[in-house]
């Protein structure tokens, strides 16, 4: 029997939703193994001047407890 444990995690990127996520997973990774999975709980958005500037995203990252 398997049981995984879930954590919230925020990541910010200033080219796109998809770079934060990648950002994120891969340094939540340098701690955490096992990572199943991660569900995208939050987008936002950093506006300066009219455009753009930061993508932020906040997930819940779900792992495998170790036996």
């Amino acid at each position: 029997m398997s049981i995984a444990k879930t954590s919230e995690i925020s990541s910010a990127s200033s080219k796109s939703f998809e770079d934060a996520i990648q950002k994120g997973i891969k340094r939540f990774a340098k701690t955490i193994d096992n990572i199943e999975g991660a569900w995208i709980k939050e987008q936002k958005v950093v506006v300066k001047g009219n455009d753009v500037t930061e993508y932020r995203v906040t997930m819940k990252v779900s792992f495998l407890l170790k036996d």
